[in-house]
């Protein structure tokens, strides 16, 4: 035991505006939709991730990352970055008339589950008129089109986690850090890109795997956590028509699970940590799935620790199913206690208390304190150090309280 709360985040942090201007101002290659680099491009991000790691060392983060800054984002408000820059990445993939927002909806049926387009998610039916006011629900902009995958997957990242990893790991030196963590999409994640390839599903999401697993091994061999983000445990139940069973959903889940597994073996949990959630836009999230259908699943994802929302107006109250559920031995979760989706800086005492809740069924020791989803490109810069800064007190007053 450390004798306190450690204290993280998600992942993506509010990049700097020049950052966010030299990413909008890069050029794309011949397929339409990859990123030019440039010397000049590639030192811009090495600096802005050294400047990244020192201000969350100063806030009093225990577990700093690099802000996921890898990863370009062109404007200000971007609920895709930590997926598209996978595009980047992996060969087989090309610009086509319909893609993972734009294709012809499709329905499931009983044994047989189909992802819809983005666009015909059953919150956005639900709730028409507020998806069409950008105000309330500000749809934000990804920096590079969405691609299909229209021939056979292969990992070409090699260079870009390369860079990932070498940025993060000169900013730990210069800050008198050891070790860090970076973000990598998980298969089911990733395969939401729309499929014209892969004769069926599980056939997509395994070649997913196969060439992500390069990257996992890149992170790990580094010497750095290695955080899989997969939304799409949780948010792929909204993106299916009409509702499924329960039953088909578990299914059609775990066939993911099995494959991101696959890609994790031989690698050492405790330097992996998995990160659900349920989408990071700021919709109503009525139809978002129960956490107790899927808390199970999540925990048989081969990783030392478990990142989930839980400070969310929609899910705060499913800490309660810690009660229930057995946390196995030697693993921790990563329970968000401040949120993306308001603007209102949670106070530190409520975050204290969050933390006070799930540590009184876990153990403090098995809990660190982090943010629901990442805050770049998620709310206003100042309001996400605002917000960070009352989760490091928050871990402050918890931690007086759990270890005297």
């Amino acid at each position: 035991m450390t004798g306190r709360i450690e204290t993280t985040t998600a992942g993506s942090l509010p990049r700097t505006p020049e950052l966010i201007a030299a990413n909008a101002a890069r050029t794309f290659a011949e397929d339409g939709f990859t990123l030019l680099h440039s010397p000049e491009f590639d030192a811009l991000v090495a600096d802005a991730v050294g400047g990244i790691v020192a201000r969350q060392k100063e806030v009093g983060l225990t577990h700093v990352g690099d802000g996921e800054f890898g990863k370009a984002m062109s404007s200000a408000v971007d609920y895709g970055a930590w997926w598209s820059y996978s595009f980047q990445r992996v060969s087989g993939l090309s610009l086509t008339e319909e893609n993972a927002f734009n294709q012809k909806p499709v329905r499931s049926e009983p044994g047989r589950i189909r992802l819809t387009a983005f666009t015909d998610r059953r919150d956005r039916n639900a709730f028409p008129a507020v998806y069409r006011d950008a105000e309330t629900v500000p749809t934000g902009r990804v920096a590079t089109p969405f691609p299909s995958a229209t021939g056979p997957l292969g990992y070409i990242g090699h260079d870009a986690v390369a860079a990932d990893v070498a940025n993060l790991k000169n900013a730990l030196a210069a800050n008198g850090l050891e070790t860090g963590f970076i973000t990598s999409i998980a298969p089911g994640s990733a395969a939401r890109v729309l499929n014209q390839h892969y004769a069926t599903d599980k056939d997509y999401v395994w070649a997913w795997a196969e060439a992500l697993r390069e990257e996992y091994r890149a992170i790990v061999d580094a010497g750095l956590i290695l955080q899989i983000d997969d939304p799409s445990l949780a948010e792929n139940w909204d993106q299916i028509n009409p509702e499924p069973s329960i039953e088909d959903y578990r299914a059609f889940s775990r066939e993911n699970i099995a494959a991101l597994n696959w890609a994790l073996e031989g690698l050492p949990q405790d330097r992996i940590r998995y990160h659900l959630c349920w989408g990071s836009w700021h919709g109503p999230h009525t139809t978002d799935l129960e956490f107790r259908h899927i808390i199970d699943l999540m925990l048989s994802v081969d990783a030392g620790s478990y990142s989930f929302e839980a400070a969310n107006a929609r899910h705060e109250h499913e800490w309660k199913l810690w009660r229930e559920v057995e946390l196995p031995e030697g693993k921790r979760i990563i329970p968000g206690v401040v949120g993306h989706s308001t603007n209102v800086v949670e106070h530190p005492e409520l975050v204290a208390d969050r933390i006070e809740a799930f540590a009184s069924v876990v153990g403090p020791e098995n809990v660190i304190a982090s943010t629901d989803c990442g805050l770049g490109g998620r709310v206003h810069p100042d309001i996400a150090w605002a917000k960070l800064e009352a989760l490091t007190e928050g871990a402050r007053i918890a931690s007086d309280r759990l270890f005297g």
